[in-house]
């Protein structure tokens, strides 16, 4: 058999479900952001943890999927399987944001009107290829290290920690990477106990670096511990359960402690990172989907997850600087917020049913 067409385990469809709603949580986060550009004043503050999630996520299906498989597959194939489910929406997304870059020029992005054509030709090469930019060539003036398209940031950590999975830490005990785990858990309470929050990792800099490794270690390899752990049991209604929690932790609590007592805010995510996140992925690995209705939604949502989250910035760097120019609220403009948000999972669904499914299936053939 070749060992590029290793057969599709069957997926966890509650998780799935998951993934859909902590990426469209992103997609309603960063067009509420528009309006709050402090921290301090959003009133979904904690919607960026739904990135933390993607992570613990990550690392459980990345068990699940490759654990039992070393003995028939190798690390080039490992890499090349992750890249073929990885990188076709990462190209997408970046060819997007590259479409849509002059259309964002404003007086928050004053920049963009200057930027030569063969340099935005150059940076969409530098995206495709996941080569970050230092910012000292910020081409966008937000010092983002994927700047025509800000979430990739995300998959720059997510593939490092699959290359250390695969080279490394899939031969770890459950000792030893329980071990890597507990020194991932102290490195996140220390992050935000002294900086209030996990916010940062999309800055191709040593401090946006330091917290981009801090937010993927603990996530990543506690999923993946969560799942060579498990020991599922049955548990009811499993779906709805862990969408209230996900969402009562990502949008239900508003930033707390203020700018006087950072550790309060810090606390909090330190909770829900390292204790509520790994509780909501073992309660969806163990509910079953009841129903016709219930399966085909969390297949939905967990199809369009991924090309929501990378398709969903660039059409809002464009709100983005509209509100910079207009200082619209909200709730003044909530029709086109919501058009912002119905054309985002339009244009997600589109690309993934239409491009990345195919040339997916395309070079798995290969």
């Amino acid at each position: 058999m070749n060992k590029n067409l290793l057969p599709t385990k069957p997926h966890y469809e509650i998780l799935n479900g998951l993934r859909g709603i902590a990426a469209i949580t992103i997609v309603i986060f960063h067009i509420v952001e528009a309006h709050y550009l402090s921290k301090f004043e959003n009133p979904l503050n904690h919607g960026y943890l739904a990135v933390d999630f993607f992570f613990v996520l990550s690392g459980f299906v990345i068990g699940y999927a490759y654990d039992d498989r070393w003995s028939t597959m190798s690390v080039g194939v490992f890499l090349k399987r992750r890249i073929f489910r990885l990188h076709p929406m990462v190209i997408l997304g970046t060819l997007l944001g590259a479409v849509l870059f002059y259309f964002g020029a404003s007086s928050l992005f004053p920049i963009i009107s200057g930027v030569p054509a063969w340099k935005l030709i150059l940076y969409v090469m530098l995206g495709i290829l996941m080569i970050p930019t230092p910012p000292s060539v910020d081409i966008r003036g937000w010092e983002e290290m994927y700047t025509l398209d800000a979430p990739s940031w995300s998959l720059f950590y997510e593939y490092i920690a699959n290359i250390l999975y695969a080279l490394f830490i899939r031969r770890f005990t459950r000792t030893a990477l329980g071990i890597l785990v507990a020194l991932g858990a102290c490195a996140t309470l220390y992050l935000t106990l002294t900086q209030g929050d996990v916010v940062g990792g999309w800055t191709f800099n040593g401090h946006h670096l330091h917290v981009g490794f801090t937010r993927l270690f603990f996530p990543f390899f506690a999923g993946l511990l969560l799942y060579r752990l498990k020991k599922l049991t049955t548990i009811k209604k499993a779906f709805l359960w862990c969408s209230l929690i996900l969402l009562a932790a990502l949008v239900a609590v508003p930033r707390l402690g203020g700018e006087q007592n950072l550790w309060m805010n810090g606390l909090y995510e330190a909770v829900v990172i390292i204790f509520v996140f790994p509780l909501i992925v073992y309660m969806g690995a163990s509910g079953e989907v009841k129903g016709r209705f219930s399966s085909r939604l969390c297949k939905f949502l967990g199809d369009i997850s991924y090309p929501v989250y990378l398709v969903n910035y660039p059409l809002v760097y464009i709100y983005l600087g509209w509100i910079a120019d207009t200082r619209h609220t909200v709730f003044d403009v909530w029709p086109v917020a919501l058009l912002v948000f119905v054309a985002t999972v339009a244009v997600s669904y589109v690309l993934m049913r239409f491009v990345d499914e195919p040339v997916r299936q395309w070079l798995r053939k290969r």
